[in-house]
């Protein structure tokens, strides 16, 4: 069973392969497949970082001064 990608994995690929393609030394297709993956895995970072700050900002103070969480409905789906 693969593990399930995280967004701490997903940036050092990305960084990765930012790093390869800065050497100049993978082919033009290597270096085309390479950006392909590259903005794949940007894609998901964002995403990630998107339903992250939703569910920051459902985090509320309310009048009496205490913070209670609103439950985060992701609109992907089962995460």
């Amino acid at each position: 069973m693969p593990k399930k990608k995280t967004f701490e994995t997903a940036l050092k690929e990305l960084e990765k392969i930012v790093n390869q393609l800065e050497t100049g030394e993978p082919t033009l297709e290597q270096a085309l497949k390479q950006f392909e993956k590259g903005t794949q895995l940007s894609q998901f970072c964002a995403a990630k970082l998107d339903e992250t700050e939703k569910k920051i900002t459902l985090l509320m103070e309310n009048q009496a001064g205490v913070f209670t969480e609103t439950p985060f409905i992701s609109d992907e789906n089962g995460s």
